[in-house]
């Protein structure tokens, strides 16, 4: 057991084997189609089927304060806890977790507890959160893991592609008339997470492949040493494209970790199936 319990939540999209390896904890967010609460062991090829069919987007909801309190009472007898979330920018997630602390602490906990806000989403956070249960397995003290962290925060990126326009129109961040033009010249979002934590279009590019072929390059433009840096991949529903995307980043960047997965519902819900995601 480490003296460090790490707690994050489910739009980190992190492989369950990876979760259960280095004993993460994964607050859930809740996915609805109408009034109907989404199992987490619903199989994602049925979530993206169902999601074509629908007329409207699946709501996503933030754990509550006691939620994430029920979660830090399971620290055990001189656990530090550490907490690191979806972007503030993004989801709710990030202010009940800190309601949750003020719980914890008027409960009388006597213990470490920080909760950080990773302003990225998927295997952004995943990163962050691997990064850290790394470090408290090779105890690292409490305090230079938070600091670590967040200089990590300010150095690490987020880059998206999506494949369809059709979840960004249905959720209401593009215009329908703008989207149907788009999606006819084949043009593609290329996206990143901003400094501030929220999701900006950087580059419009026309045919997917050059898409996918500029988010990679960008990964060369912001990362320099590579065989101590962590690369991951994830993809909404689409794994054969994400791998030929991992496998043209590892030919021309010698990155030594690597994290690959599908995006959960939380995340698949606003990217849309056959979007691929690179986080460093």
């Amino acid at each position: 057991m480490t003296t460090i319990k790490i707690i994050t939540d489910s739009s980190c999209d992190l492989p369950r084997m990876i979760i259960e390896e280095h004993g993460i904890n994964v607050v859930p967010l809740s996915v609805h189609f109408g009034e109907e609460c989404m199992s987490p062991q619903m199989e994602l090829c049925d979530f993206y089927a169902r999601m074509k069919v629908e007329s409207v987007l699946p709501k996503t909801s933030s754990p509550s304060p006691l939620h994430f309190f029920a979660n830090y009472e399971t620290a055990d007898v001189g656990q530090d806890i550490l907490v690191i979330s979806l972007s503030s920018a993004l989801s709710s997630t990030y202010h009940h977790a800190l309601m949750g602390k003020e719980l914890l602490l008027e409960a009388g906990y006597k213990g470490q507890i920080e909760v950080i806000d990773s302003r990225t989403a998927s295997l952004g956070l995943g990163v962050l959160v691997y990064k850290a249960a790394k470090m408290a397995e090779a105890h690292v003290p409490f305090a230079e893991i938070v600091e670590k962290i967040k200089c990590s925060i300010a150095t690490s990126g987020t880059y998206f592609f999506l494949d369809t326009l059709e979840n960004v129109i249905k959720g209401g961040r593009l215009d329908r008339v703008r989207g149907a033009v788009a999606s006819v010249l084949n043009i593609k979002l290329l996206m990143k997470a901003s400094e501030e934590g929220s999701v900006e279009v950087i580059e419009k590019i026309r045919g997917t492949q050059q898409a996918l072929k500029r988010m990679i390059s960008k990964v060369g433009e912001s990362v320099h040493d590579f065989e101590k840096d962590v690369i991951a991949v994830a993809h909404s529903n689409c794994e054969e494209r994400a791998r030929e995307v991992l496998g043209q980043l590892l030919e021309k960047y010698p990155f030594r970790t690597v994290l690959f997965s599908n995006m959960g519902t939380v995340i698949g819900t606003y990217a849309g199936e056959g979007g691929v995601l690179i986080a460093y």
